[in-house]
């Protein structure tokens, strides 16, 4: 339901720059780029970038990455993915 008063509605506020959080939001931003320029927008749109290693378990880009449909990348919460 919808806000009657916009006052109500809390700021979204982004981790401080340097914080653990903000070097992955920005490690996910870097992926989600270089994806775009080497295959397009539009084969990765209504979709997600999900990492072989997950970010917060200490992967990285280096550690690859691939395209899959977002709520299954979601749904799996941090879980390894079965083969």
């Amino acid at each position: 339901m919808p806000y009657k008063n916009k006052a109500d509605r809390k700021k979204q506020t982004n981790p401080p720059c340097g914080s653990p959080a903000h070097e992955a939001r920005m490690e996910r931003q870097r992926a989600r780029r270089a994806f775009d320029k080497a295959n397009g927008y539009a084969k990765r749109k209504g979709k997600d970038l999900s990492h072989k290693k997950a970010l917060a378990k200490g992967g990285s880009n280096k550690d690859g990455y691939y395209v899959e449909c977002s709520s299954k990348n979601r749904a799996r919460n941090g879980k390894t993915k079965k083969k």
